[in-house]
């Protein structure tokens, strides 16, 4: 909403000064339109100046006349102010006749000519019969952009059309001055932008060659004469355009000519209307929100870049294809403040995240802290009073006065303390994982060694279930591994291939070297592991189903330690199995492993 807010209110806000400046660059960097070539232009300059020594006087103009009479024109604008034409009275008045015996001639003034007033009166005797014709220029001085640059046309005022106006209505299907493109009222006048060609595009005729007879009458014949002053030595005869801030940027006579043909092509710009640049703003602010509470900030700067190169591009199009005029200053300054006003807020808002994230971590680092403690004061404590109640459940058996249900029940407390202090080593081993603490202790050794070992522990447990273990070891080279840690992952996948095999079945051990690793086989005939179990066997805590289910005790540690150790050694492990048919385990020990640290290697869990 306050982004909303934000958008709405700069909508608001004057900034014609930088609307019109954008205006500039878009019109800068346009394509230029064709001209319709329906204007001629005829400037008094300094080759004419030096000619007359000084301005053409009342008998040259009349000369002129006659001259530009013989080419046929649609029409003779008079741009110059007949006020102040030189010349004795009967100059003049011949003049006057010639002028008024011309009906394609029109004489123009720059000052309104107001309700009540005759126009034919408007110049001196013996001019005052000539009629005066409105030929208003505009410049933004104090309104609109106020940097004196003139941009926009008069249509008419109050109800009267300007000279161009008229004279582009000899070339144009408009009827009606309410019918032109783009027009807008402003005070007691009807007003539209000037689509602007650069300075230079209308070549004058020089003034002295029409009168001296040097110019091709054909090339003039149904054209618009424009007649002015081009001398470079008056201020007042320049206009300040979208294309140049120079003071001499471009000759009135050349501003009326662009003005005429804007009216012939009717193709003025249309300015956008209020509210369709409101919506835009409002767009282009939600995506400034969007794009700095919703985003990374390199990704919401890229963002912000992406939108403002395509209104950038938009409004560039619009302009250029459809002379449709779409405010820049307002949705530019919408980013800019929206940027700056809410990122602070998102900076508050992550610091007060990272505050509460690190006021979270460090509860969790004590808790972390206070559990390890605790887990190991209890497996340290544990294991004494466990190894001897194992101690002395080993000698009641050896006692020979023990009734049979004793000895069953001496076996029973030596079995469990046996597995709970199996459960106390694998609690310490997960404690010292999650610390980092496990290290590699390399020394060259044989894996098959290391299998036969593990394969005489648990001779035992095999007998008891009448299960045969076949080993088929291929000889192997040495190779440096952590003999205590791989014997524990040996000795857990034997003893689970014996846990969970059916009595009298067969619990297969191999070994081969293939491609620069030493591949493990423990293959058993049991109750095999569901498909959509297989990935899940290595996490922490997990049992299968068919394995929660039995009674066989468990702590749901041993595979995720297994594989965690085999990690260790840059290794995998994986299982082949199919439910009701066994299952086999697969580990992959490197021959070469790279990565030494002082002969230990800090443990990464690798699962």
């Amino acid at each position: 909403m306050i982004a909303m807010a934000i958008a709405i209110g700069i909508s608001f806000i004057d900034l014609e000064y930088l609307e019109h400046w954008t205006y500039d660059f878009r019109t800068r960097i346009k394509i230029q339109p064709e001209v319709s070539g329906h204007i001629q232009t005829v400037a008094i300059d300094n080759p004419t100046v030096l000619k007359y020594k000084g301005e053409p006087g009342a008998s040259i103009h009349s000369e002129f006349l006659n001259k530009l009479k013989m080419a046929e024109p649609k029409m003779i604008i008079y741009l110059l102010d007949l006020n102040n034409l030189e010349g004795g009275l009967t100059e003049l008045k011949h003049f006057a006749d010639i002028a008024k015996q011309t009906p394609y001639f029109v004489a123009t003034t720059s000052e309104i000519i107001g309700k009540g007033q005759e126009s034919e009166l408007f110049f001196k005797p013996p001019l005052d019969g000539i009629k005066a014709h409105m030929a208003l220029l505009t410049h933004d001085r104090s309104t609109f952009a106020r940097d004196g640059v003139t941009r926009r046309l008069i249509l008419s005022y109050l109800n009267t059309p300007m000279i161009h106006e008229t004279a582009a209505s000899h070339f144009n299907e408009v009827k009606k001055v309410d019918n032109y493109q783009g027009q807008f009222q402003f005070l007691n006048s009807q007003q539209s932008y000037i689509n602007f060609r650069k300075t230079g595009t209308y070549k004058p005729l020089s003034f002295k060659d029409v009168v001296d007879n040097k110019f091709n009458p054909g090339a003039l014949r149904d054209k618009i004469i424009l007649v002015g002053r081009d001398t470079l030595v008056h201020a007042g005869d320049y206009k300040m355009t979208p294309f140049s801030r120079d003071i001499i940027a471009m000759s009135n006579m050349e501003v009326h000519a662009n003005i005429i043909e804007t009216l012939i092509q009717n193709n003025s710009p249309i300015r956008a209307q209020f509210w369709i640049n409101i919506i835009l703003n409002a767009l282009i602010a939600l995506i400034t929100i969007y794009a700095v509470f919703r985003t990374r900030p390199s990704k919401g700067l890229m963002i912000l870049i992406i939108t403002l190169s395509a209104y950038v591009t938009l409004s560039w199009m619009s302009f250029q294809f459809f002379d449709y005029w779409l405010n820049m200053a307002a949705p530019l300054l919408t980013i800019f403040i929206c940027y700056y006003f809410f990122i602070p807020y998102r900076l508050i808002m992550e610091n007060k995240k990272s505050w509460e994230y690190f006021q979270h971590n460090k509860v969790l680092s004590e808790v972390e802290e206070l559990k390890t403690n605790f887990l190991r004061m209890m497996s340290h404590d544990l294991k004494t009073p466990l190894a001897r109640i194992h101690g002395m459940t080993e000698m009641a058996l050896r006692h020979e006065g023990s009734t049979p249900e004793q000895q069953t029940a001496l076996k029973n407390i030596s079995k469990s303390s046996e597995e709970l202090s199996l459960f106390v080593e694998s609690i310490l081993d997960l404690s010292r994982i999650e610390s980092n603490e496990v290290k590699l202790h390399l020394q060259s050794k044989d894996i098959n060694d290391l299998i036969k070992q593990v394969i005489q522990q648990s001779e035992y447990l095999a007998k008891e279930k009448g299960i045969k273990i076949i080993a088929e070891l291929e000889p192997l080279f040495s190779i440096k591994v952590d003999p205590h840690l791989l014997k524990q992952v040996f000795t857990n996948l034997v003893e689970n291939a014996i846990k969970y095999s059916p009595e009298n079945t067969k619990v297969l051990v191999t070994t081969e070297e293939i491609d620069g690793y030493v591949v493990i086989q423990v293959a058993d005939q049991g109750m095999g592991i569901p498909e959509q179990e297989s990935k899940l066997i290595f996490d922490r805590f997990y049992r299968s189903k068919s394995a929660s289910s039995s009674k066989i005790a468990g702590t749901g540690l041993g595979l995720y330690l297994t594989k965690y150790f085999v990690g260790l050694h840059k290794g995998e492990i994986y299982v082949e199995s199919s439910e009701g048919l066994g299952s086999t385990f697969v580990v992959r020990i490197p021959t070469h492993l790279e990565i030494q640290t002082n002969n230990s290697i800090k443990g990464e869990l690798n699962v």
